[in-house]
């Protein structure tokens, strides 16, 4: 496994481990409340969320990864914390909305998912732009079995994901999904052994990150686009984002080499 360093990015609480390799333009944040299955409570995310924007901010990072344990990505959001909450206070706070500023993060993120990802678990690996798996991972939206419904995205992306009949099957029967499965109804990109996710990850994501920053980031933000967007003006904006590289030293090294038949040095401007 590549070699990481620990605890670059102080967090503000003790719910998050950040990692870095500079030289691989990696940014690693594992979710780490290991006697609650990694499960949700809001100062997990909201260290989760300070860690992903400090290293969204941070030159030397070009793609980011978010992963748990071999046991859980995490199990939900945490019951025992809401169990209590009132439909006032779940209102009145907008219950769940601070999680969308995760997706705020402009560079690509991908979820390393290994055991259960389930509830916010699930909708938390949803909400990253690449979802890759261990074998044994399962995921599963179960908080129709808790008398709620998913509350941060897990009726939307999961649909948008697998469609409506499989997505309606895991909403409404709170049964899980494993990997195999996962893989082939398009919510999991690809599949590693358990032991060799996290490193895969990396390896992935330093790929990606010794691409141009600035094509990566226009990648990212017209393929979300298209979620959203009618067709045609979807087309519009990726023609725009074709176009506005071609103001970039990157376009000119990335033609150059492939025509000198050479690896460009990408410089990201």
């Amino acid at each position: 496994m590549h070699e990481l360093t620990n605890n670059v990015v102080e967090t503000r609480a003790e719910s998050t481990a950040v990692e870095t390799k500079p030289d691989l333009g990696v940014g690693l944040i594992r979710l780490h409340r290991p006697k609650a299955l990694n499960a949700l409570c809001d100062a997990l995310f909201d260290d989760l969320i300070h860690a992903a924007t400090a290293l969204d901010q941070d030159d030397a990072i070009g793609c980011l990864v978010v992963t748990g344990s071999t046991k859980a990505f995490a199990a939900g959001a945490d019951i025992s914390e809401m169990q209590t909450r009132t439909f006032e206070y779940a209102y009145r706070t907008n219950m769940f909305s601070e999680w969308a500023k995760f997706t705020n993060v402009s560079k690509p993120t991908i979820a390393a998912v290994n055991g259960f990802a389930l509830g916010g678990g699930c909708e938390l690996a949803m909400m990253c732009d690449i979802l890759i798996a261990g074998d044994k991972a399962k995921f599963g939206q179960p908080e129709i079995n808790l008398g709620v419904i998913p509350g941060a995205g897990g009726t939307q992306r999961l649909t948008r994901a697998i469609g409506k009949a499989k997505a309606m099957h895991m909403c409404l029967t709170g049964e899980m999904m494993d990997a195999a499965a996962a893989e082939r109804a398009g919510l999991v990109a690809k599949i590693y052994p358990a032991d060799e996710l996290v490193d895969e990850a990396v390896k992935m994501a330093a790929g990606i990150a010794s691409k141009g920053r600035m094509s990566v980031m226009m990648a990212k933000e017209a393929v979300n686009a298209s979620q959203e967007l009618p067709l045609q003006e979807g087309l519009r904006l990726e023609r725009r984002f074709f176009h506005a590289l071609f103001a970039t030293e990157d376009q000119t090294e990335g033609m150059s080499a492939f025509l000198e038949k050479r690896t460009p040095e990408f410089k990201h401007k």
